[in-house]
């Protein structure tokens, strides 16, 4: 197995570990935790489509860290406002 390869398979376990947080209530998707696993895991997701390209892999993995970045940006500039 290549190492983009574990990478990919790490980012799956990491976007579904934090989606089985999300519907168990463990996890509050709009936190900064969830966020951040879910662009952490779509970034390991595009590392590993580096190797063996996909057109839309990486339009849905591209979008899902997108996503995610724009949530964190949110959350930032809220914690910014209330300072």
């Amino acid at each position: 197995m290549a190492w983009t390869d574990a990478a990919g398979l790490g980012g799956v376990l990491v976007i579904l570990i934090a989606y089985a947080g999300a519907t168990t209530g463990r996890l509050d998707p709009k936190r900064a935790p969830a966020l951040i696993a879910n662009f952490a895991g779509a970034s390991l997701i595009l590392l590993s489509l580096a190797r063996d390209f996909n057109l839309s892999a990486v339009a849905m993995e591209g979008a899902w860290a997108l996503v995610s970045l724009v949530g964190l940006a949110r959350l930032g500039y809220q914690k910014i406002r209330r300072s």
